[in-house]
């Protein structure tokens, strides 16, 4: 009887525990913010499954000037034109079957969303320059740039896609910089673009509306926040936020998604980034790359978040975007990991072909796989 009493109380205390640490549930949707948007430990919560269902773009149109925001009249002639924008993609047709711009479409239209997806309200997503536009790129990113840009079209010299002429002799050249584009050489993994070698999504993540857009997932815990970013074609990333006062590391310390480190001001939570490398690139900026990102829980099922980019090597001011995320039901939308290539077996026979390429045409069959465009899909430019 006492061993009974005993493994009574035991369960009663465990239940208690658990009531105690368990999250308190979200509101349900529909219902006003409240409180209950806390965590346990009382930080603001932004936790759930946030996507972005808007089609808003980056860049504000001209015709807009400052204004930041549509009409109700003008949000429903965008979403006309979108779904009318869609018809005409193409990625249904075989036109052309055979040719290298037929298989570059990859993917029909059931990959990319509802043609009826909604018309943001935002005329951009950049709010700050009041332009909504990318500010100018400084002269030192506009040389890095072009350099680049010359490298890769010397090697489409000689391709059925590229100028006319003898093969480039530049194709023994390194690149210029840390290769992420797709060149039109395959000697090993680093003539590749960083997508085809599975490096995944890049900082910041603006989550697009589409089927490929994606979603976030954040959970919080005492001293941390994660998010995992279900995007892309394999590009899926997983983040560790820690909230903290500690310094960021030494600039010698580089790492892919940079170093970041959060700390609350209000109900916003505000993380700073910085060290990033050579091996990541966001409009033109690389290692130089510094970012504020800034959540804030707008209701029980908006979330704002804002990120600054900025860079004094490559931009000539810093810019702001912000997105309206959406909240998921945290039971229908299920989150999967990224996986790229399967593997990346993909690579593998890529490098694979190329050789086997070579071998025939030394061997007196096939061509010259040097005078074949295998970067741009058949349109003639390379993907910069």
């Amino acid at each position: 009887m006492r061993t009974k009493n005993r493994c009574f109380v035991f369960l009663v205390a465990l239940t208690t525990m658990v009531a105690v640490v368990w999250p308190i549930p979200g509101p349900v949707a529909g219902q006003a913010p409240s409180i209950a948007l806390r965590t346990p430990w009382g930080e603001p919560d932004l936790q759930g499954i946030w996507n972005n269902p808007f089609v808003t773009p980056l860049e504000r149109p001209k015709e807009f000037g400052t204004r930041q925001f549509l009409t109700e009249d003008e949000i429903a002639a965008e979403e006309r034109r979108l779904r009318e924008q869609s018809k005409g993609r193409g990625r249904d047709s075989r036109e052309g079957t055979g040719t290298e711009r037929d298989v570059a479409r990859a993917y029909n239209e059931h990959w990319f969303g509802d043609p009826s997806l909604l018309r943001g309200t935002r005329t951009s997503l950049i709010v700050d320059p009041p332009d909504g536009r990318i500010p100018s790129l400084t002269a030192e990113a506009q040389q890095r740039i072009a350099t680049k840009r010359e490298y890769l079209q010397a090697l489409l010299q000689g391709t059925s896609g590229g100028r006319p002429g003898p093969i480039s002799p530049r194709r023994a050249e390194r690149s210029p910089d840390y290769n992420l584009d797709r060149m039109n050489r395959a000697d090993g993994p680093e003539d590749r673009g960083g997508p085809e070698r599975c490096f995944g999504s890049n900082l910041p993540v603006l989550l697009q509306s589409g089927s490929f857009g994606g979603v976030a997932r954040i959970v919080q815990s005492p001293g941390s926040v994660g998010i995992y970013y279900d995007i892309g074609q394999g590009q899926g990333l997983s983040r560790l936020i820690p909230v903290t006062d500690r310094p960021h590391m030494p600039k010698h310390i580089r790492q892919r998604y940079g170093d970041a480190i959060g700390h609350w001001e209000g109900d916003t939570l505000v993380v700073d980034i910085t060290n990033f490398t050579q091996k990541t690139e966001f409009q033109g900026s690389r290692e130089n790359l510094h970012l504020i990102e800034r959540y804030r829980r707008v209701d029980a099922n908006t979330l704002s978040f804002q990120v600054t980019m900025d860079d004094p090597t490559t931009w000539t001011r810093p810019w702001t975007t912000v997105q309206e995320l959406k909240k998921n039901s945290d039971q229908k939308n299920q989150v999967y990991e990224g996986g790229c290539h399967e593997g990346n077996y993909g690579l593998i026979g890529m490098l694979a072909n190329t050789r086997a390429a070579e071998k025939a045409f030394a061997e007196g069959r096939g061509p010259d796989p040097a005078t074949q465009d295998n970067a741009t899909g058949g349109v003639g430019r390379p993907q910069n």
